[in-house]
């Protein structure tokens, strides 16, 4: 670990406090590496592999500059000042969770816009005025097309896992939304390739970049070790995952697919192992609900699909296992990626059966990884060290609410009056259907089944529109923009220096004029020797 600080490196007096009291002092390098031409207002392209600090690297330099030189005056409604791109909910989330508690140092407010929930917190919210968005882009050009946003303000752009919405075919999405931001306007682009057209993307969007990588695009972590255990057949296999499970510390399992992910849940729970899922079929809130129990402790073991390869940032995840082997290897480092984060240490298992050991050592040899599989059991040493101490086993009367009932239930309600409800419903439909039975006719009871009939179709089509959300749906490329500056304006302006504006941003109805001084009033001395002013 380096020995830089956040002070040293430019970051303003109240971002250095904020980061203080989560335990942050010293910065990763690449922040090191980024901060210097972030905060300066320059264009930068950041590589670096997965667990390397990429959010705070372009959070701090937003924050620090959308708090300060580029307010833009009094809050707007739906009009952003700074927007970050994410490929999934999951990060986007967890994106907006390092934002916050920075931008409310300045007074700045932050949401998350992406699909799988209903738009109505995300229109209110942008009505209300928001000064950064933390978007999937089908989501985000859903509420561009019905005029619930316009980025003709955003004064900065971050890109973040730009290979991966590449892989998942968001690009031309990312394009047009690009193009709907001003030209003149700070890009920031994380990715850990440059491959599917991100190349594009690059050359299109960012002026003058600096570059800056941090390890090879897909080198593994240093502080992670990885284990291959070669098994005899699947109810040995069945066998070491409890086995594997059992510890009692955090460790995510990951599946090829949602049906298995969700079946093994189930059975680990059932042995008493406490786990929850996380997988494509699953609703948002549900999602929320599993990650929210894995990461405060209360459940220790999730079970995933590739949905989470990139999403969950959890500390303290001592372990990763591959129950099924991924198909490709940048899946198998991301998935690694999980474990050994900013500079703990982690341990990988793969599962092998032996019919897949030449694909697993194809695919260890694309990701670098250099491993001798071991031929074991549970009862091998080596097994035995991963699993440490094994975590009591939990009675299904003593189960975290997070699992009673499962989390795919849906409803807050899980006792004797969700009971009583779920019988009346049913009473009632038996009712109904007794009545209809009993007409001839029934040309109003057809009606109404025919109505019926309808709403649960709309109501899934509109399910699956909001899951395309975040897949970036065609739409009419945006040519509006702001005026623009002049490149030395743009890249010499001091991130120090406030500048100055009609009144103070505050939260308040679109076209409110300015309140009171936002930022603590702090003036300190700055690293050219200057003097800072927070306004």
């Amino acid at each position: 670990m380096n020995d830089t600080t956040f002070g040293t490196l430019g970051v303003p007096y109240p971002l250095v406090e904020v980061l203080a009291s989560q335990g942050k002092t010293e910065a990763f390098p690449i922040q090191v590496d980024t901060l210097p031409d972030t905060l300066a207002g320059r264009d930068v392209l950041g590589r670096g592999k997965t667990g390397s600090g990429k959010t705070l690297a372009f959070s701090i330099p937003m924050v620090a500059r959308l708090g300060t030189r580029l307010s833009g005056g009094p809050r707007r409604a739906g009009r952003p000042l700074g927007m970050v791109l994410a490929p999934t909910r999951e990060l986007a989330t967890q994106i907006n969770a390092v934002l916050e508690p920075l931008a409310a140092a300045y007074g700045l407010t932050t949401t998350t816009i992406f699909g799988g929930v209903s738009q109505n917190k995300q229109v209110a919210a942008l009505r209300a005025g928001v000064d950064i968005i933390v978007a999937c882009p089908g989501r985000l050009e859903d509420l561009m097309q019905q005029k619930f946003v316009s980025l003709d303000a955003v004064e900065i752009t971050v890109l973040d896992e730009a290979d991966h919405m590449a892989d998942l075919g968001f690009l031309p999405g990312v394009t047009r939304i690009m193009k709907a931001t001003p030209a003149d306007g700070q890009r920031l682009l994380f990715s850990a390739t440059l491959d599917n057209g991100v190349d594009k993307l690059v050359k299109q969007f960012l002026h003058n970049p600096a570059t800056h990588s941090v390890d090879e695009a897909n080198s593994p972590v240093a502080a992670m070790t990885h284990h291959v255990f070669e098994l005899s057949g699947v109810d040995e296999k069945k066998r070491m995952v409890s086995a594997l499970a059992s510890g009692a510390g955090r460790r995510i399992l990951f599946m090829r697919t949602k049906h298995q992910a969700k079946k093994l849940a189930k059975a680990l729970t059932a042995e008493g192992i406490p786990a929850v899922d996380l997988h494509g079929n699953l609703s948002q809130p549900a999602r929320d609900r599993n990650l929210a129990a894995f990461g405060d402790g209360s459940v220790r073991v999730l079970v995933a699909t590739d949905v989470a390869a990139r999403g969950v940032h959890v500390d303290d995840i001592e372990l990763v296992i591959h129950v099924d082997p991924p198909m490709e290897h940048k899946a198998y480092l991301h998935r690694s990626g999980r474990t050994a984060r900013a500079g703990a240490e982690g341990d990988v298992v793969t599962l092998v059966l032996p019919e897949q050991r030449r694909d697993t050592a194809a695919l260890l040899k694309k990701a670098a990884i250099a491993v001798q599989p071991q031929q074991v059991t549970v009862a091998s040493d080596a097994v035995t060290r991963l699993i440490g101490e094994v975590a009591p086993r939990v009675a299904a009367d003593a189960l975290p609410s997070v699992l009673r009932p499962p989390a795919q239930g849906g409803g807050r309600s899980q006792g004797a009056n969700a009971q009583r409800k779920r019988s009346g419903r049913d009473g009632e439909r038996a009712s109904a259907g007794a009545r209809s039975g009993s007409r001839s006719g029934g040309s109003g009871s057809g009606r109404r089944g025919g109505q019926g009939s309808g709403a649960r179709t709309e109501q899934g089509a509109a399910t699956s529109g909001a899951r395309r959300g975040d897949g970036g749906r065609a739409a009419a490329p945006r040519t509006d923009a702001a005026p623009h500056r002049s490149d030395a304006q743009r890249h010499t302006e001091s991130p120090a220096a406030p500048r100055t504006r009609q009144g103070s941003r505050r939260a308040s109805a679109p076209g409110g004029t300015g309140g009171g001084i936002r930022v603590g009033q702090v003036v300190r001395s700055n690293s050219s020797g200057g003097q800072r002013r927070g306004r």
